[in-house]
């Protein structure tokens, strides 16, 4: 039942998320089926839930528009290819056992692009929305330049999509398990045939059974590495997020590395059978988890149900696309949060600065949204190394007029000028003294580099005339200490 009921589900957000990606939505569904029956049989969660989702399709387009015409068929080929990229990466991950990278990805690069991605999904579906033409090389452009012809909108294509998000975010308020989004199609596609709605529709939907494609644009494979290697990684945050969340609610135990080989081969599939990259969805899988689901096959039996229903789903061509935009927009919702910049704000503001740049470059570098994800990750790294170089020296003259020199933290290479610097001051404050003790209790790691700087500056002092002695040294220095002549391992 579970299975059957995200199937369900499943079918028309496929449709959707295709769209997103910039593929006919016959590609959407053709990643929904079997990939989804491959992942069942290395999944670790028993409750996550594969296809297309919202953001990997995000990323999928921002990879690819550059590359060639949206829905062309080289564009088809070459998000097959892609996925394939991102299957592969999974996998390595997944059997060198690194699937503890999916617990280092900064949590404000994430925020800023999740929420940024949220606002380009949205903006993307307005002018589905208004049933107009927009034009412009972003979602974003897009769906502004379809807000200034707010005057040429269908009103009745608007009041479908309203409708449409009422309906989905009103059933989760009802019950969680109360399928929104059919009675939402349902609703749609009964008017569109009673009152002959003249609008957009999805149009013609020929899937087919699928098949091996072996055919691909191989020769832009490293076009697409970078972009795979991203959206790899990225795009296995959420489903990393998924299975951990449900994990600590059923106290239980869930495996990083089964389930990035869950998600490479399914990615692997998925681009072997024309389909576009796939992720983990939170809202399936809530729903997955509230129908009963108690094992991971309950993934394998949704992947049979879009499977089944390939050959009569031409009956979604009458589907009024300011519906599918509705079911979109519905879906990133949740995704759109800004109370969290603020909390951040008051808990670090340097954190706070990484959210928001990350936010802004999402939004400004759109199409190129793996771009916006890099800087973000650079400027994370950035702060890191900026407050690791950040050591506190602390000068204390002791009353047997002994000068106490205390590093404070991190100590590598890059806290050296701090330490130097406090020597300075050390000798500008107080030239007659004789003796510097250098207190190493409150040194945190310390690597090799930091050791010379250390030891460099000892030796300074030294031909300063002092006379120098380093106390209180930490277990975990002893080692590197003595290999670099700052203390003797045969003293006690």
């Amino acid at each position: 039942m579970a299975g059957v009921s995200v199937g369900m589900v499943l079918i028309p957000q496929a449709v959707a998320y295709a769209e997103i990606a910039g593929v006919p939505p016959r590609y959407g569904l053709l990643a929904a089926g079997i990939p989804l029956l491959v992942a069942a049989i290395f999944a670790s969660s028993p409750y996550l839930q594969t296809g297309p989702v919202a953001m990997t399709s995000l990323l999928t387009f921002g990879a690819l528009a550059p590359l060639a015409v949206v829905q062309s068929g080289q564009y088809v080929e070459l998000a097959a290819l892609l996925a394939i990229v991102v299957g592969a990466v999974r996998l390595i991950v997944g059997l060198t056992r690194s699937g503890a990278v999916a617990y280092l990805m900064s949590q404000p690069v994430l925020l800023g692009f999740t929420v940024g991605s949220g606002i380009l999904i949205a903006a993307s579906q307005i002018p589905a929305v208004g049933d107009v033409t927009a034009t412009g090389g972003d979602p974003l452009a897009k769906g502004i330049d379809a807000l200034t012809q707010w005057r040429d909108w269908s009103g009745e294509g608007a009041v479908i999509a309203v409708l449409t998000v009422v309906a989905i975010r009103g059933a989760k308020l009802i019950n969680p398990v109360l399928p929104g989004i059919l009675i939402a199609i349902g609703g749609a596609l009964i008017w569109s045939s009673m009152a002959h709605y003249d609008g957009t529709t999805v149009g013609a939907i020929d899937v087919g059974f699928p098949s091996l494609h072996l055919g691909l644009p191989w020769a832009k494979l490293p076009d697409v590495v970078l972009p795979g290697v991203i959206i790899a990684l990225v795009g296995f945050a959420e489903p990393a997020a998924i299975a951990r969340s449900y994990a600590a609610k059923e106290r239980s135990r869930w495996d990083p590395d089964r389930e990035f080989v869950s998600q490479g081969a399914a990615n692997l599939t998925s681009g072997l059978v024309g389909g576009v990259p796939i992720g983990g969805s939170f809202a399936r899988t809530s729903i997955n988890h509230l129908a009963g689901a108690k094992t991971q096959w309950s993934g394998a039996i949704t992947g049979m149900v879009v499977l089944a229903a390939l050959p009569v789903v031409h009956v979604l061509s009458s589907l009024p696309r300011a519906a599918l935009a509705g079911v979109v927009i519905a879906g990133v919702m949740s995704l759109i949060q800004f109370r969290p910049f603020l909390d951040m704000w008051r808990q670090s503001r340097l954190q706070a600065v990484v959210a928001v740049t990350t936010l802004i470059a999402t939004l400004t570098m759109s199409p190129r949204v793996d771009h916006a994800v890099v800087l973000g990750v650079v400027l994370a790294i950035a702060v890191h190394l900026w407050r690791e170089s950040s050591a506190v020296i602390d000068i204390e003259r002791c009353p047997d007029g002994v000068i106490q020199l205390r590093p404070v933290g991190v100590f590598w290479f890059g806290s050296a000028p701090r330490l130097s610097a406090a020597l300075d001051d050390l000798i500008a404050q107080f030239p007659t003294a004789e003796r510097i003790d250098v207190n190493l209790s409150g040194i945190g790691r310390l690597d090799y580099a930091g050791a010379h700087a250390l030891k460099e500056t000892i030796d300074h002092a030294r031909s300063a005339g002092f006379a120098v002695e380093v106390s209180n040294v930490p277990e975990h220095a002893i080692r590197i200490l003595s290999a670099v002549n700052v203390i003797d391992m045969r003293l006690p």
